[in-house]
């Protein structure tokens, strides 16, 4: 099981797989693939300043059709507590990605090099 950061997601939908690493697309082609429920926010703040056309629930959906990418339910109280241990960022968003994988004890596919650096499960 893998959990995806948005630039992951976005990459995904639209399509842009030249952007991923070979281990990136490795994970997503033979993990079970999931996203925290913050991705999907934060795919809707993206939409609404003009930087990807979609909104998150769509983008969503498509990616469950096309990739088998699945929602994750953990508890959004666990989720809180795992996330405020991220001191080392002020993004709401990169804490509650990382909280959220963290809360599931899983590995996290993203680019960033910051989250690369703290997040010890992190992927690319």
């Amino acid at each position: 099981m893998i959990y995806l950061d948005t630039h992951v997601v976005v990459w995904l939908y639209a399509p842009r797989l030249d952007l991923l690493s070979s281990t990136a697309r490795s994970r997503i082609e033979n993990d079970e693939i999931r996203i925290s429920p913050i991705v999907l926010l934060e795919l809707d703040l993206l939409q609404a300043t003009g930087r990807i056309a979609a909104r998150g629930l769509p983008v969503y959906e498509q990616l469950h059709l096309r990739v088998g990418l699945n929602l994750c339910h953990l508890s959004f109280v666990r989720v809180i507590e795992a996330a405020s241990l991220q001191t080392w960022t002020r993004d709401p968003f990169d804490r509650l990605i990382v909280g959220h994988a963290s809360a599931a004890d899983g590995d996290l596919l993203t680019r960033d090099a910051t989250i690369g650096r703290q997040y010890g499960r992190a992927v690319w």
